[in-house]
């Protein structure tokens, strides 16, 4: 190695003095082509050129290529002009300098050239590429001139391209951590969807994860004697499933705070007993079943289903698309599959049933006044005009729908606003508690809100459930096409034909046979128990042909499985009726009534064999306990829930049961316990 730099030392001081002669000539012909140049007409620039301060401190090569692609965009004089920037390159690189650097000549068709010696090695073109990759936005190339500057650049740097190593796996995704995707520029993984590469290799902070959602501390373990009484409203969303579904499929345990495990419940159909024609709305199952979980304890399983719809004389909809079309929207996952998803649901439409379409960003828009659903190429047409930008001014966006909705209502008609968003709310009302006040006022006009939430990195699940549920609809998640097509096409009926409103649960605990119980999910559903009879206080709604499940978890009195002591100075437990475990009360409101009515059944201690849909129901619940790291499961894990889940799976003609099947398998991976 000294050798070498020896001998390259002592050739660098064998170097020529610079040639005078050559150093004229070079000029001369400058001169000349500069004056070629201004008789051509060529010499003014169309662009503006930015002031100094402003230019970046590295300008060079792949600067200079840029500005000629910005002159000149045909493809004969890009050829040129590539050929004529390399042989300006030799003349930089060959001809022997003075006493500073040379000006290069402008980059022009039939330029004269002094004879050249031999061409030096060229650059190697993937370094090329890498320099392009790493250069400043404001440099970079426009996305339509990408292909051409690539093989521009290729042309004038010609060279073989070192094959690409092996990229690193990815490293394990810890629980709520957002998808990975690898970079193109570094091989870095990151979160998908977010930008790594920067100016001069230098590491860009990236976006902060701003996801909320709507949760609250699991119920505890009560004791019956001090507080026997359990009171919530019912609520058939699904949106936590959906969400959960996406975390699990991008590598990543979901957080905590997303899953609530009544949601998980109740994403799945259920074959419960459907009330007679001229019965109540929905009737009321009720099943005692061993705790899979602990030999001490009892499940007792409440299924509720509602009437099944009748499809031949449902009244006629009038449907507001509320939009969201801000630029968090401009997602694949966001705006392009909401346009695909409502496009299913327009098809499972009447010709009697109406549309329109309301679009907000900066501000709020009417894009499709309201037009019958057998123009379906109009309405079609209207959707793919959307495009995402600017920032959320969702309170007047929903004014405006409501308005609208308020206008194509008719008599005996359902109007119904449908909200699709990733919930990001930032111009205008944008405080949960007074979005949810001005939805609560609209509701009494006989208008509900639903919401579909769309993509990750920022939806805010937490207005979307205040909204959903003070707007007497429904809240779920969509991110795939399937379950588009669950929410709003198969379950279309039972979304925005309500056949039952603010259904409300209230089971008074017998403590002569129940020591302990604790209810499993619902935490965000909790009613007072003096709300039970208030008819003014808002509950959940149940739709045509919708079932509705919820799952206490009872301790008999003398289990040995009991986690609380008994006080010193309690009163002596009554001794109750031992026949019955509880009482189960409901009450609901037919549609437009104002005074609800009330069912009430005695929970028995034996009732008929568990069915496959209520033992798969406890498999999910027990998934749901322990993405959350519930403490009341003791040793049963993943392999438990599996097994009963695959052992209830019964009849699942859309695989719905097999897909959460599978989501455990890798819930189970991914989780380090």
């Amino acid at each position: 190695m000294t050798d070498d730099l020896d001998a390259l030392r002592a050739a660098l001081r064998a170097t020529p003095a610079p040639d005078a002669g050559a150093k004229a000539a070079a000029l001369r012909l400058a001169m000349e082509n500069f004056d070629r140049i201004s008789k051509a007409g060529l010499q003014e620039s169309t662009h503006v050129s930015r002031p100094n301060q402003d230019r970046p401190s590295r300008a060079g090569f792949l600067k200079g290529l840029q500005t000629m692609f910005d002159t000149l965009t045909s493809r004969a004089a890009l050829a040129a002009t590539t050929s004529v920037a390399a042989l300006c390159l030799g003349l930089v690189v060959v001809l022997p300098l003075a006493d500073g650097p040379q000006p290069t000549a402008p980059a022009l068709p039939e330029i004269a050239t002094l004879p050249q010696p031999a061409p030096e090695p060229q650059a190697d073109a993937g370094a090329a590429r890498s320099r392009m990759a790493a250069a400043p936005e404001s440099e970079a190339p426009s996305a339509d001139m990408q292909a051409t500057d690539l093989q521009a650049a290729e042309s004038v740097v010609v060279g073989e391209v070192a094959p690409m190593a092996a990229a690193p796996a990815p490293p394990l995704a810890k629980r709520g951590a957002p998808a990975l995707a690898q970079d193109s520029g570094t091989g870095a993984f990151m979160p998908e969807g977010r930008t790594m590469a920067a100016p001069d290799g230098i590491a860009m902070p990236m976006p902060e994860d701003t996801e909320a959602f709507a949760n609250a501390d699991a119920n505890p373990v009560k004791v019956t004697a001090e507080q026997p009484v359990s009171t919530f409203a019912i609520d058939v969303d699904t949106a936590s499933y959906a969400i959960i579904r996406s975390s699990l499929n991008a590598g990543a345990l979901p957080p905590p705070d997303a899953v609530r495990v009544e949601e998980m419940v109740n994403y799945f159909p259920y074959a419960y007993p459907a009330p007679a024609p001229g019965e109540a709305p929905f009737t009321t199952t009720v099943t005692v079943l061993p705790a899979p979980w602990n030999t001490g304890k009892q499940l007792v399983h409440i299924g509720l289903q509602g009437r099944l719809p009748a499809q031949d004389d449902r009244p006629p909809l009038n449907l507001v698309f509320l939009i969201d079309t801000s630029g968090s929207m401009d997602e694949a996952n966001k705006l392009p599959l909401l346009q695909q998803s409502l496009r299913l649901m327009l098809r499972q439409l009447r010709p009697e049933d109406q549309v329109a379409i309301v679009a907000y960003a900066g501000s709020a828009g009417l894009v499709l006044e309201p037009t019958a659903a057998s123009e379906s190429a109009t309405i079609m047409a209207a959707l793919d005009r959307l495009a995402a930008g600017g920032s959320t001014a969702g309170a007047e966006g929903l004014e405006l729908a409501y308005a609208t909705a308020a206008r194509m209502a008719g008599a005996g008609e359902v109007s119904r606003v449908l909200l699709a968003t990733d919930g990001d709310f930032n111009v205008g009302l944008s405080d949960p508690a007074a979005l949810t006040d001005y939805i609560a006022r609209q509701r009494d006009t006989g208008i509900y809100l639903s919401v579909l939430g769309f993509g990750r990195g920022n939806l805010d699940d937490a207005t979307m459930q205040a909204l959903a549920q003070n707007g007497n609809g429904q809240a779920a998640y969509i991110d795939t096409l399937s379950e588009a097509r669950k929410v709003l096409v198969d379950q279309l009926t039972g979304a925005l034909f309500p056949i039952a409103g603010d259904v409300k649960i209230q089971v008074e605990w017998n403590p002569a046979t129940v020591a302990e119980y604790r209810l499993i999910g619902f935490e965000t559903r909790a009613l007072r128990r003096e709300d039970f009879n208030k008819d003014a206080v808002d509950a959940g709604e149940i739709g045509a042909g919708h079932s509705m499940t919820a799952i206490y978890e009872v301790t008999p009195v003398g289990s040995p499985a009991l986690l609380n002591d008994p006080l010193r100075y309690a009163a002596e437990t009554p001794a109750g009726d031992a026949s019955e475990l509880g009482f189960l009360r409901l009450r609901y409101k037919a549609p437009g009534e104002e005074t609800s009515a009330l069912i009430e059944t005695p929970i028995l201690p034996e009732t008929g064999p568990a069915t496959d849909d209520v033992r798969f129901g406890v498999a999910i619940a027990g998934f749901g306990q322990l993405l959350t790291g519930a403490t009341y499961l003791g040793d049963w894990g993943w392999d438990q829930a599996i097994a009963q889940a695959l052992a209830a799976r019964g009849d699942d003609p859309f695989g719905y049961r097999i897909e959460a099947v599978n989501l455990m398998r890798l819930a189970q991976g991914l989780d380090g316990r």
